[in-house]
């Protein structure tokens, strides 16, 4: 649900721009003024940035490229690749490729870091520069602040002509299958005689290739593309929430399949349809993979504080110990680093898989989830109510300019500091086992509010709570 607020009158300021420099990386909307949206400008400029810090690593010259297909895509990938040969870097041009393809090259083919261009869920105006290190990961916050501070002061040196890279084209996406298919918990057999007939929304990008491939390669019998076509004009809001997914949902059911996937632009985000039309659940995608992992390797979990308390309960189920993170993939996998988890992730349909790589993996996820289904016996409606039954009510706020968010939490805070409070990540409060999670996106200028029930009108009802707070507190 998305809400406006309304401007705050004190004298605060903070102005939200469409240019966001965060963990997530540089991300904008197209066009306009340069340092207020991403602009050719400052796509050269931060890949200039970039391309510098990779130099001074030491980790050699090669950097991995791909993109999803949104329609600002060639323009920012050509400005982006010739950026980068301009500074001595070779260039390895994955061309059209999914973010964990792109990472998984990064340490297949020994790079010393990569670009990803998407902006993953946001609209088709929106387009962002994923910066991954050496072991095919985001860069780490200070990493990042080294990569700002070379593009705020303009430092970096270009070649001269005889020191210019090169760029090589390569397409990766059949490696990356092969990878997740040597997995030793990866049933390609299980999954063949089962003979699924799964339906595939790719909203338009890249996943219209890789998933469809990948689901041949595990001997799907029969696959119903809808939204296949990687032509970037995306057929509904990007992200993979209900209520941008009718159309499949009718489709499974009208086309009598099994189970119907869907992925965002960039592929690092999974959710799932039961048989009847009914979502799976994007917060129970990794509650299934993590249920499957851990009955065949014990070990730790991890999740954000934003992602559903039903992957703690399988977890100490299974034996095994449970870990929150802050919100973000570098954080996620920071974490389950720390704690030597055999499974991860965000509650956003984002499966991180150690066995493989540490990054959010849809197609990995799926290989793991058809495992789980065609080794479980059980339909996916059935196999989903098997899990403890919590529901996430997932609201936005677009703040008006003006207005302090950390003045905002912090008055949160001192309003229910009477209740447990978590503050590694925004502010999240815990109601006799509900929760109310509210923290900046890294991803949009909004805040995201989140609250967890056994219902959804308790739910909702706490979010609408908080936002009454919010709405008196400004």
């Amino acid at each position: 649900m998305l809400i406006q607020l309304p401007p705050k009158t004190a004298n605060f300021a903070l102005l939200f721009m469409t240019l966001i420099k965060s963990i997530s990386g540089i991300r904008g909307t197209i066009g306009g003024l340069p340092e207020q949206n991403l602009t050719p400008v400052d796509i050269v400029k931060f890949a200039s940035a970039f391309g510098t810090w990779i130099l001074g690593k030491d980790y050699g010259n090669k950097v991995v490229i791909g993109r999803d297909a949104r329609m600002s895509g060639p323009m920012v990938h050509g400005l982006i690749s010739n950026t980068l040969v301009g500074l001595g870097i070779d260039v390895i041009d994955l061309g059209m490729a999914t973010t964990p393809t792109v990472e998984v090259a990064v340490t297949e083919l020994q790079a010393a870091g990569g670009i990803i261009i998407t902006a993953s869920h946001n609209p088709k105006q929106w387009n962002a520069l994923k910066l991954l290190n050496a072991r095919g990961e985001f860069i780490s916050d200070e990493d990042g602040k080294e990569v700002l501070a070379l593009a705020e002061n303009n430092d970096f040196s270009f070649a001269g002509v005889d020191e210019l890279g090169k760029v090589e084209s390569l397409d990766f996406l059949d490696r990356h299958i092969e990878m997740i298919l040597s997995l030793d918990l990866i049933d390609v057999e299980a999954i063949a005689a089962k003979k699924f007939k799964i339906a595939v929304d790719a909203v338009n990008s890249v996943g219209g290739i890789a998933v469809p491939r990948l689901l041949k390669a595990l001997g799907v019998e029969e696959i119903v593309e809808l939204n296949c076509e990687p032509t970037g004009k995306f057929a509904h809001n990007p992200e993979p929430l209900p209520e941008h997914l009718g159309e499949i949902s009718s489709l499974v059911k009208s086309k009598k399949c099994q189970l119907g996937i869907v992925v965002d632009p960039d592929v690092d985000r999974l959710a799932l349809v039961c048989e009847d039309g009914e979502m799976f659940g994007e917060e129970y995608t990794l509650v299934a993979v993590a249920d499957y992992v851990l009955k065949h390797t014990p070990g730790a979990t991890v999740s954000n504080l934003s992602s559903t308390r039903a992957l703690k309960e399988v977890t100490e189920k299974a034996g095994q110990s449970y870990s929150a993170s802050a919100v973000g993939e570098v954080n996620v996998v920071q974490k389950m680093k720390e704690t030597g988890a055999v499974i991860g992730g965000e509650g956003n349909g984002g499966i991180i898989y150690p066995e493989l790589h540490y990054g959010r993996d849809a197609l990995v996820g799926i290989a793991l989830f058809l495992s789980h289904l065609a080794k479980s016996g059980m339909k996916a409606g059935a196999l989903r109510a098997s899990y403890p039954s919590y529901v996430i009510s997932k609201n936005k706020a677009e703040l008006q300019p003006g207005m302090d968010v950390d003045a905002v939490l912090e008055a949160l805070k001192q309003k229910y500091k009477k209740h447990p409070i978590n503050t590694i990540d925004g502010v999240k409060i815990e109601f006799d086992g509900d929760w109310v999670h509210l923290r900046k996106s890294n991803t949009e200028p909004i805040i995201r509010i989140y609250a967890e029930s056994n219902t959804q009108n308790t739910a909702d009802a706490l979010a609408r709570k908080v936002i009454q707070d919010i709405g008196d507190l400004i």
